[in-house]
């Protein structure tokens, strides 16, 4: 008995501290993330600074219908993707900070030509899964 009270004490102290569940916010459960995976690998010639850039490319998404949208426009995201590879300077790009600018100009690029062909942002990150330049 003398336990119990003791236990009831130390909730009743504690309580307090424990996060208490907001009411009317619904539980929201994790964004599901998905990658489109463009096929085949992207090769295209260095403008300067070499003969020729390899790159594989995946695009993430935590929306399933903008996925279903990267998969109907993915030719005009490679398209794209291979006019943006061929302006590139090989020396430039061979660096980890020429590959992240590059990383970044593409997402960006890609970002705003899926808003045009499809109307949304869905686009959340662009990864180089491999990346060859010679």
């Amino acid at each position: 008995m003398r336990l119990s009270r003791m236990l009831l004490v130390i909730l009743m102290l504690f309580a307090p501290l424990l996060p208490a569940e907001d009411e009317g916010e619904e539980a929201k459960e994790p964004a599901v993330i998905s990658y489109y995976q463009i096929k085949p690998a992207l090769v295209a010639n260095l403008a300067t600074g070499g003969k020729y850039i390899r790159c594989d490319i995946q695009l993430m998404t935590d929306d399933e219908s903008f996925l279903a949208d990267l998969k109907l426009h993915g030719p005009a995201i490679r398209h794209a993707l291979l006019l943006l590879l061929s302006e590139q300077d090989g020396n430039s790009v061979k660096t980890p900070a020429g590959k992240e600018a590059l990383r970044k100009k593409a997402l960006s690029e890609i970002g705003r030509l899926m808003k045009k062909l499809s109307g949304k942002e869905g686009l959340k990150a662009l990864f180089f899964t491999t990346f060859f330049v010679q």
